[in-house]
């Protein structure tokens, strides 16, 4: 993402006739790459084509060699929010989900080679899953010497105790896939187990069985296809079933599987991740440990991190960001800067940068289709970077998804990027509300500030009287997740979980999944789009399937419009001149900080 966080947040199955599309790679560069914005649509569709299900020896590890790496030393991280939280049960939001690859493990995991090229392999599983009876029941085995960060072994008992705590009552802001493919649609699924298993209860053996410590069966009463990709989500990773696992104070200390463990967390302040001893290499096919530790520091802006990074001085030559991206006034600098422009990693990313529509509160489409006319998607995109920052949205699928097209627009922002307010004025006066108080939340980010200012210049022209309302960034999508949030519109970036708009359509705007937490910003709950994401859900066909869900997604885009497209984003990041193995992950949508090293 550029700068700002988002959420996802991601094998054709012969056997299948729902083998569904998931991301594949397209690895950034630096140097001459770097400026060539032409590969922008030839990348974003290489994510939306099929990512294959890898074997039990591409799951074994450990993982292939980083050319030229060196172990050793400390890499600083220049942060701009705090993590929100640690609890792996409750990271949807992307940055949380670099930290997430460092420092627990889930069944399943993305691997990425050396030409962007990735599989879904068994990450604390031997494979991606065995599939059987036409893909309702799923059997993962447990690698050997897999551990948590105390020595722990990690067992069956472990795995159904991380997907059992997911139903209880204080896990809001995770993915629900799973859960939901399990017990039900929309938030059904927490009567299945209401106080998760804290009071001794389980699902049933027919629903999630472990037979002994090595084995977990998932059995669904519909065909799941894309299990393996679901799990391989932070919000899936290994939580200790015992008492370690303190509920809802786990977020305070979590347990850690990944290479590296949490030393020391200062909530809005820093964070110092040091090595699992207790990780072993031989069960890992796609991390490795070449660093000693690392140091975050929060509270860096774009602009603060990008010119340390461009200094390259002193700790900077060994400094990266997680999430920050080149901050957009200094873009052009950067890339004009020889020792600069070598050091940069880009990619596109699957996020739509929306405009949220409060349909609790603005309940007349003509006042919602009076926001969309107005906003200057053209303008706002020139804050974020310009065309390395992202490109103006015409709907609400990215580029990224199987079944985006290319040139749909039914709001003209492509032929009006700086908006129509004469439109916009027009639908306000025919809904009688002109000069209607509109209240905009913006996180206090310096690109959202920025970006605010043209926002409520537009909507004022267009006759709204917007009252602006700052919020926290650390906790953004917290404060919009709420149902009863207290704002009209506010801006929201939402990215699949994989290449399938599976993952966008029913996450985003089901209206039976609306509860605190959910990615259902608008609280849209149309009875048409609701039975369509039940009917669609059910197809196996994924040609059929994608077909029906772009019929669907023009539906909520033109005839209830929810959200205002506004852009597709990118990212263009900086690192210093002694990081090596610096790459783009399209899984992550960030550097892959898996691959990381200090050169010296």
């Amino acid at each position: 993402m550029n700068t700002f966080s988002t959420r996802r947040a991601r094998a054709a199955i012969v056997a299948l006739a729902a083998g569904s599309l998931a991301l594949t790679g397209c690895s950034g560069g630096g140097g001459k790459d770097s400026k060539d914005k032409s590969k922008s649509d030839k990348d974003a569709a290489s994510q939306s084509t099929a990512v294959a299900f890898g074997t039990a020896a591409e799951s074994t590890g450990p993982a292939p060699a980083v050319k030229d790496a060196k172990s050793g030393g400390t890499i600083t991280v220049y942060q701009r929010d705090s993590f929100n939280h640690l609890d792996p049960a409750q990271m949807y939001v992307s940055d949380m989900k670099v930290l997430a690859n460092l420092v627990f493990r889930g069944l399943t995991s993305f691997r990425q080679d050396d030409s962007g090229k990735q599989t879904v392999v068994g990450d604390l599983a031997t494979d991606s899953g065995q599939m059987s009876d036409g893909g309702k029941t799923w059997k993962y085995t447990l690698k050997d010497g897999v551990k948590f960060d105390d020595g722990k072994p990690i067992t069956s008992a472990d795995i159904r105790h991380t997907i059992e705590r997911t139903y209880a009552k204080f896990i809001t802001d995770g993915p629900t896939y799973v859960q939901q493919w399990l017990s039900g649609k929309g938030t059904a699924y927490r009567k299945a187990l209401p106080d998760g298993p804290y009071k001794g209860d389980h699902l049933p053996k027919t629903v999630l069985d472990t037979p002994d410590d090595k084995t977990i069966v998932f059995h669904f009463n519909e065909p799941q296809s894309q299990l393996p990709y679901a799990l391989s989500m932070p919000g899936y990773s290994a939580v200790p079933d015992g008492a370690k696992d303190t509920q809802d104070k786990y977020d305070v200390a979590p347990v850690c599987s990944g290479p590296y463990k949490i030393a020391s967390f200062k909530s809005g302040k820093s964070m110092k991740l040091v090595k699992n001893t207790n990780w072993d290499p031989k069960t890992d096919a796609m991390r490795h440990q070449y660093a000693d530790g690392f140091d975050i520091t929060f509270n860096h802006q774009a602009s603060d991190s990008t010119k340390r990074l461009e200094a390259d001085q002193g700790e900077a030559k060994n400094a990266i960001s997680f999430s920050n991206a080149v901050d957009p006034t200094l873009t052009k600098q950067v890339l004009d800067d020889p020792n600069a422009s070598k050091r940069l990693v880009q990619g596109y990313q699957p996020y739509v940068w929306q405009m949220n529509m409060n349909m609790d509160r603005l309940k007349d489409k003509k006042i919602r289709d009076a926001i969309t006319y107005a906003l200057p998607n053209g303008q706002i995109v020139r804050v974020n970077g310009g065309s390395y920052g992202g490109e103006i949205a015409g709907g609400l699928l990215a580029p990224t998804v199987a079944g985006y097209e290319k040139g749909y627009d039914p709001y003209g922002k492509l032929s009006h990027p700086n908006g129509e307010p004469e439109k916009a004025k027009k639908l306000l006066q025919e809904a009688g509300k002109t000069g209607m108080k509109l209240v905009y939340a913006y996180s206090n980010t310096e690109a959202r500030q920025k970006e605010a200012v043209v926002i409520v210049d537009a909507l004022n022209k267009a006759g709204f009287d917007v009252q602006k309302k700052e919020v926290d960034a650390a906790s953004w999508y917290e404060q919009m997740g709420k149902v009863d949030n207290g704002f009209d519109i506010y801006m929201t970036g939402w990215g699949q979980d994989w290449a399938d708009a599976s993952t966008v359509i029913p996450p985003s705007y089901d209206g039976t999944q609306i509860q605190n937490g959910s990615s259902n910003y608008s609280h849209i709950n149309d009875p048409h789009v609701n039975s369509e994401i039940a009917r669609i859900s059910k197809l196996t066909d994924v040609t059929q399937a994608t077909a029906e869900w772009v019929k669907l997604h023009k539906y909520i885009v033109e005839k209830v419009n929810p959200a205002a497209p506004v852009f597709y984003t990118k990212t263009l990041q900086l690192y210093g001149s002694n990081i090596g193995g610096a790459r783009y992950s399209s899984d992550i949508s960030y550097m892959d900080p898996n691959t990381l090293f200090l050169k010296k």
